[in-house]
């Protein structure tokens, strides 16, 4: 999985900070450095953040992008329980499975971003792939075949906010334009369940109020983050003011030809892609 030194600068030169990030040379001193720095973050905190990944002249033209396409966007405004999964009524209500959450944002997915659009020159790269299977010490990684949800772009305007939840993919990757003027701040309970255990009671107490394990973020415009969303329950607050919180989730997996569920694509994207299949 690591990278050949190359003679010449990599097509997303333009969109990401490489003297700080040396991305596309894996196998240098400075690349090694880079991460193993990331895999010992990302084991401590369960969220591992890089400030200053992308070069300011991309995230200006990423908001431009946004608020361009924001007209085209889905706007959605649903209930749901942290899993993303069918309330269960033959619980308590209290209980995760059925307790409401809410999400409010607006969703610009892959196929209305443009093909040069610089977030998308970079997700489309080796090189990042490369760069991320490795501090997650995998060995392959794919990005993901959906033509909505593999890269999207999120606004969460005045009053909306993204509920508590899980990720159904292990771990997420997102990268931050703009901040909201207040609010809008993500929060996480890293290792909150396993994959041997749900820890419901655990999670309930999160959900009504506990917040001695949440870990609170505002990470600054042109910060990549990743983090372990399957096991961290996590969050977006609810945004005040005038301006829109603005970001990127990349999408990727172990597997080929991953694809959201019908469910979930319809929820956040207003459709279905064709020859869907459950991520």
């Amino acid at each position: 999985m690591l990278h050949t030194v190359s003679d010449t600068l990599p097509t997303y030169a333009d969109v990401v900070d490489l003297t700080r990030y040396p991305i596309h040379r894996l196998d240098s001193d400075e690349g090694r450095a880079l991460i193993n720095n990331c895999r010992c973050v990302l084991a401590q905190d369960g969220c591992c953040t890089l400030p200053g990944f992308l070069q300011p002249i991309a995230v200006a033209e990423m908001v431009q992008l946004a608020n361009r396409l924001e007209r085209s966007a889905w706007v959605s405004n649903n209930r749901h329980n942290v899993y993303f999964e069918a309330f269960d009524n033959s619980v308590e209500p209290h209980h995760p499975l059925a307790h409401q959450e809410r999400s409010a944002k607006h969703g610009i997915a892959y196929d209305q971003i443009p093909d040069q659009a610089p977030l998308r020159r970079l997700y489309e790269s080796d090189d990042l792939t490369r760069f991320i299977a490795a501090v997650l010490e995998k060995s392959v990684l794919f990005r993901s075949a959906d033509p909505l949800d593999a890269l999207q772009i999120t606004r969460f305007h005045p009053g909306e906010e993204l509920g508590w939840h899980f990720d159904r993919s292990e771990f997420s990757v997102t990268v931050m334009y703009q901040r909201a003027e207040e609010g809008g701040d993500f929060e996480y309970v890293p290792e909150l369940r396993t994959k041997q255990d749900e820890r419901h009671d655990d999670v309930t107490k999160v959900l009504q109020g506990d917040r001695s394990r949440i870990t609170v973020q505002s990470a600054a415009p042109g910060t990549l983050a990743f983090f372990q969303g399957n096991c961290a329950m996590h969050r977006v607050t609810l945004v005040k003011g005038s301006l829109p919180r603005i970001n990127s989730v990349l999408t990727y997996g172990e597997h080929e030809n991953m694809r959201l569920n019908d469910l979930t694509s319809q929820l956040f994207y207003g459709r279905t892609s064709p020859a869907s299949a459950e991520l």
